[in-house]
């Protein structure tokens, strides 16, 4: 007896091919797995900047031999900007040396002001700021304050240097602490509170002033 299920006519669209949507199925699975396999590319990395490129460059000095050669102990004077970590030593109203300087780390190291040359000493060294050595001269603390700090056993105190030295203070008579001398120049205010300059700059500088040379320290 024929059931009525198997009386149904089995239904198919119009120009179906089964063996044509397999094809297509196929295709498109092939075409996935492509896409999938395809590496997909890195992302650029950032090259990392070293210590001395993330530190702000400065403009190196200038020096104008014919200002400089009008020099005398009468006519010269220098100027210290903070806010631009500038030197300049002025010949009259014109300007000889245009130098980077690093000053006092934190504001109110160096102070602001007028001040004139008090001591000139072209092999100077810190009696607050340097090293502990030992006998052989060997640095066994280094960067210690003779203030604070206690000597190791078997060491004594060597200050830093600070070559061609030029104190300041408000009168010739007065000894502030602070001065221009040669010094490491980061790119920002590193030291405890004096000028610092580049070696061959500081030489010049402390070759044309005498005790007594102004100095201004300003924004």
């Amino acid at each position: 007896m024929t059931t009525a299920a198997a009386r149904l006519p089995h239904f198919r669209p119009s120009g179906f091919r089964p063996a044509a949507a397999i094809s297509v199925v196929g295709i498109v699975l092939v075409l996935c797995q492509l896409v999938l396999a395809q590496p997909v590319p890195a992302r650029p990395q950032k090259k990392q900047k070293s210590a001395g490129e993330l530190i702000r460059k400065q403009d190196p000095p200038k020096v104008i031999p014919r200002v400089i050669d009008g020099a005398t102990p009468e006519n010269i004077s220098v100027y210290i900007s903070l806010s631009k970590q500038r030197a300049y030593l002025k010949v009259a109203d014109e300007i000889g040396i245009d130098t980077p300087i690093s000053s006092g780390k934190r504001v109110g190291m160096t102070p602001k002001g007028s001040f004139v040359v008090v001591e000139k000493d072209d092999n100077h060294r810190s009696s607050l700021y340097g090293d502990f050595v030992n006998r052989q001269g060997q640095v066994v603390r280094g960067g210690v304050s003779a203030k604070i700090d206690s000597a190791p056993s078997g060491t004594t105190y060597r200050g830093a240097s600070m070559r061609w030295f030029m104190r300041f203070g408000e009168t010739v008579s007065s000894h502030r602490a602070e001065g221009m001398h040669t010094g490491i120049l980061p790119g920002y205010p590193a030291s405890h509170g004096c000028v610092r300059l580049p070696d061959e700059i500081a030489r010049m500088i402390f070759e044309k002033v005498s005790v007594g040379t102004p100095v201004t320290i300003g924004d």
